[in-house]
């Protein structure tokens, strides 16, 4: 496996994989499939402190993963949210595993001090995943998110990324 930064090449791979999540699961809240206009403006927030990653086998992109800003202001600058996708028939294979690793490890170099993770209650394989690697719970959103008709809860993690 190879963990890469991803490149305008990878938007339909990208927009496949989250399309994906977008019909099976609550890992996102969008609802409706996006177009790969809309994906590629998304594709355009990423690059300098905030990296998006691809996951490769092969040549072919098995998931994908990204540092966003957490909030628009400045002093919120060195804080920031981090996102894993991996393509349903690659998962259970390590692909998480390592684009949170190097996530985690360019955050650090990139002089972020926290990370954040958002994870939809119930989703035991990313919250497990996040806890393994030190993030800890630090509160839940009740019923923030609608899909598949059902309210959802949301919990928070963080991880503050050591000095050294």
């Amino acid at each position: 496996m190879m963990i890469r930064d991803a490149v305008n090449e990878d938007l339909p791979d990208l927009l496949r994989i989250y399309n994906d999540a977008i019909a099976k699961s609550t890992a996102t809240f969008d609802t409706s499939q996006l177009t790969l206009e809309e994906r590629a403006v998304w594709f355009s927030h990423y690059g300098g402190p905030h990296p998006l990653l691809v996951s490769e086998e092969d040549g072919k992109v098995t998931g994908y993963g990204s540092l966003s800003r957490f909030r628009d202001k400045d002093g919120f600058a060195r804080t920031v949210e981090i996102s894993i996708y991996v393509d349903e028939s690659w998962r259970g294979k390590g692909i998480g595993k390592a684009l949170l690793q190097e996530l985690l490890r360019r955050g650090k170099e990139l002089g972020h001090h926290v990370v954040v993770a958002g994870i939809t209650g119930g989703n035991e394989v990313s919250t497990n995943l996040h806890k393994a690697h030190g993030f800890q719970h630090v509160g839940r959103f009740r019923e923030v998110g609608h899909k598949f008709g059902e309210w959802q809860d949301v919990d928070f993690y963080q991880l503050i990324l050591p000095n050294e």
